[in-house]
């Protein structure tokens, strides 16, 4: 996914979320909401020495996933034997072959700056994601589409910072809950609809710092909440 089609990604979330387009480029989107998101880093691809990306960053050694395939292909990986007299000689010879394979994304399409990805399309920057569609600073999320700045999640869509949680639509700032939607700052909740700032509460609407509201007095504190939200 290139920063074009990426920054069309957040705007559509954050139309679905708030009401209107982000203000922020991809670096704001990185710097506000995934600052703690673990994402893959920017290496160097010890045999052509480009730039690739890789979730292993302690490691020295990396090669990219089509440049391990493409030698593979060629010369293969097998060393022909010889006799070994250490365990220092063996060391020695593994370390000659041992690269850390980067960007390793299977059975995939558009995919950029990521690293361990399993059947996604449209992907961002993301890592150990499976089976999910316009995907921006992942970690750990399956099933998931139109999804920015989220960590071990499922099953949700248009979403923006969604950790531990499932089932989640249109909403801001989710953790360890389910089925929410169009609702921002929940935590350890269920089944919550047009919720804010509520914890541990199941089965509610149109409610704020669990208290419940008629639902025109809601909305017009949900307007000003996004004005907030959005630094205005």
């Amino acid at each position: 996914m290139k920063d074009k089609e990426a920054l069309e990604t957040v705007n559509k979330v954050f139309m679905s979320i708030f009401g209107e387009k982000s203000p922020y480029d991809l670096e704001g989107i990185l710097t506000e909401f995934a600052f703690d998101i673990k994402l893959p880093q920017k290496v160097i691809d010890s045999t052509t020495r480009e730039e690739t990306w890789s979730s292993s960053i302690n490691q020295t050694r990396f090669i990219t996933q089509d440049n391990m395939e493409k030698f593979n292909n060629g010369n293969g990986w097998m060393l022909k034997k010889r006799e070994i007299s250490s365990l220092e000689e063996v060391l020695k010879i593994w370390k000659k072959i041992n690269y850390t394979t980067t960007e390793r994304v299977y059975d995939s399409t558009n995919v950029s700056q990521s690293d361990t990805i399993y059947n996604c399309e449209n992907v961002y920057r993301c890592n150990d994601c499976r089976k999910c569609k316009n995907a921006i600073y992942l970690d750990g999320c399956g099933d998931c589409e139109f999804i920015i700045a989220s960590q071990r999640s499922g099953n949700s869509s248009f979403c923006l910072r969604v950790d531990d949680s499932a089932n989640c639509t249109s909403s801001y700032n989710v953790i360890c809950s389910a089925k929410i939607s169009h609702s921002f700052f929940i935590q350890d909740c269920d089944n919550l609809h047009e919720c804010m700032f509520c914890s541990h509460i199941s089965n509610r609407k149109y409610c704020i710092a669990n208290m419940p509201f008629e639902k025109e007095e809601y909305f017009s504190i949900k307007a000003e909440i996004v004005k907030w939200i959005l630094g205005k």
